[in-house]
């Protein structure tokens, strides 16, 4: 049985080796772990996963291999019973029943709603257009419509909540991604300038044959710093819920910058930046950076790069309290003007194509904040936008 997982996991593309296979053969064999799916996966992720980076593949292959394995995730659905979220139909609406569903008058108005519910409710619903259930018309719950609800649970199908009531993990983009053309490494490459600093520990070849040629023969070694790209870069990448369509650009971008890049630091957001961003989103909750330390730390010299779809709720880039996973004290906009005017030299790549742009109210706020500099994530959009960093 650990044969053929091991080689799952090797079609996954997961580094495993023989020995690896071996240590978590002798912890079986020591009743590490006994009885326990749970504590199986959790021996195995350990034994087998030597770099974090392939834990989301790690977890896939373990899925697929082991079926019937069920999904682990960690919800904050407080004290609303799961049975009540769980979606038994999705009701089809025609466009004229759609039109005729209304916002329940703002974001404020909607949350005292949803709490007066809360207090209310005493059982399940489904099909409704009031209490928290499943499909329906009903702004609380999931798998139905409204233009301007609460999601609790289920799956984003519409993507027009305004607040997700639950705790959501994002995979975090794989930087061994392969690149699908070299030119968009080409195009990166455009936003270089060389230096040489450091250690002297490269051979100068020219400034060795002239030295050795003026001591009359005797070999005079002459060593440089290591040439590189001199160019300081800050990438702010939109992670989860729409840009989950754009997973295999952005991972080819971030592959070519890891590539390309020395001085290279990234956060991660979701939809917008707010008052704190992270590195790795398994520990998103627990280990969070201040975005005012992001802005105080690193100077003036950086260049910095958004890459997100820019598509969300006007009210997340507006109001305080915006965002759909907490509430924020600063309006989004607040936060990207900060970091606008800290760093002139900024961007902004959407994976959208451009000719959808102008229907997303939110996608027009942020291109005016970033003073139109705003690219579409295709070959073209990185060499135009690495011009404007260039000048």
């Amino acid at each position: 049985m650990l044969i053929n997982f091991f080689y799952k996991l090797k079609q996954a593309k997961v580094p495993v080796s023989i020995q690896e296979l071996l240590v978590l053969l002798d912890a079986m064999q020591k009743d590490v772990a006994f009885g326990s799916m749970d504590e199986f996966y959790q021996l195995s992720k350990l034994c087998l996963v030597k770099d974090e980076k392939y834990f989301d593949r790690f977890d896939q292959a373990f899925g697929e291999y082991y079926q019937g394995l069920k999904a682990r995730e960690d919800l904050a659905t407080a004290t609303i019973p799961e049975n009540w979220v769980q979606s038994e139909f999705l009701k089809n609406l025609t466009d004229e029943e759609k039109a005729k569903i209304e916002a329940l008058g703002g974001l404020d108005k909607i949350l005292e709603t949803l709490k007066k519910r809360l207090e209310e409710q005493k059982k399940k619903h489904a099909g409704g257009n009031k209490w928290i259930g499943t499909g329906g018309t009903s702004p609380f719950g999931h798998s139905g419509y409204n233009p301007a609800g609460v999601r609790i649970g289920g799956k984003s199908t519409h993507r027009r909540a305004v607040k997700v009531w639950e705790k959501r993990q994002y995979r975090n983009l794989d930087d061994n991604c392969e690149i699908g053309t070299r030119n968009i490494k080409v195009a990166l490459r455009k936003l270089r300038k060389f230096a040489r600093t450091g250690v002297a520990e490269e051979l100068d070849l020219d400034d060795t044959i002239k030295s050795t040629a003026k001591d009359g023969g005797m070999l005079n070694i002459k060593l440089v710093p290591e040439r590189h790209n001199a160019v300081k870069l800050l990438v702010f990448f939109d992670i989860g819920g729409s840009m989950d369509d754009h997973i295999r650009t952005c991972e080819q971008l971030f592959s070519a910058i890891k590539t390309e890049f020395k001085h290279l630091e990234y956060f991660y957001f979701h939809n917008c930046v707010y008052e704190n961003l992270w590195k790795d989103n398994r520990r998103r909750y627990d280990e969070g950076v201040s975005t005012h330390d992001i802005i105080n730390t690193f100077g003036n010299d950086y260049h910095v790069i958004f890459v997100g779809d820019a598509a969300m709720s006007p009210w997340e880039l507006a109001y305080e309290n915006g965002s759909v996973e907490h509430n924020n004290p600063e309006a989004g906009q607040v936060w990207l003007k900060r970091i606008k005017d800290k760093w002139q030299k900024a961007i902004w790549l959407n994976p959208v194509p451009q000719d959808y742009w102008r229907y997303t109210q939110s996608t027009q706020m942020i291109k005016e904040i970033f003073e139109d500099k705003m690219y579409p994530l295709t070959v073209s959009g990185i060499t135009d936008g690495i011009k404007f960093l260039s000048k």
